[in-house]
């Protein structure tokens, strides 16, 4: 009798992925990875305790790509880091559509959301080193400028609007400037 020819948990998780991105955030479920895998169930609840632990790893791979997205757009030089990491999310909306949904448009209502991560406090440097604005008006004007990159970038991820990307970084320097010079009329 053959041996049984044992599934990865890296298997799993790339199957998943795979299917993320093909089919959305519906297929992640046990009996479509197991079609996909050409196996029963059994070898992914081996591997994962539930589905929610397998969910949790596709959801940590994805916050890689993404970091990878950030990592490449940074290292181009094309453009200052605060504008390269925004040029990465939207790109990363639009070419990681079901990724992009998985991390940035899921239902957060059960999640514990820290109030400042690692990121993001690396961006606020970046905006303080750029503006020299006080820590409040450092954070809202980041503010104003991510929910800006953020509806461009869903726009991709539903196919709602298609842009030439180097007319949203003529988009995103105009609104940066005007925002700019708003917060530095500010007393």
């Amino acid at each position: 009798m053959p041996p049984k020819v044992k599934i990865t948990k890296e298997e799993i998780v790339s199957v998943t992925l795979n299917l993320l991105r093909r089919e959305g955030e519906d297929a992640m479920n046990a009996r479509h990875i197991a079609a996909e895998l050409g196996c029963s169930t059994q070898p992914i609840f081996s591997n994962f305790d539930t589905m929610d632990e397998l969910r949790s790893v596709v959801i940590e791979r994805s916050e890689e790509i993404f970091n990878e997205y950030i990592k490449r757009e940074v290292e181009s030089g094309i453009y200052v880091p605060y504008k390269a990491s925004g040029m990465a999310y939207i790109k990363f909306a639009k070419e990681e559509k079901e990724l992009f949904k998985l991390l940035y448009m899921r239902d957060r209502t059960n999640e514990n959301i820290p109030e400042e991560t690692e990121f993001e406090s690396r961006i606020l440097q970046m905006v303080k080193e750029n503006t020299g604005f006080d820590s409040d008006k450092n954070k809202l004007f980041h503010l104003e400028i991510w929910v800006y990159v953020h509806g461009i970038a869903t726009m991709f991820a539903t196919n709602y609007l298609t842009l030439d990307l180097d007319f949203v970084s003529d988009m995103m320097t105009d609104v940066y400037q005007g925002l700019k010079k708003r917060y530095e009329v500010e007393v």
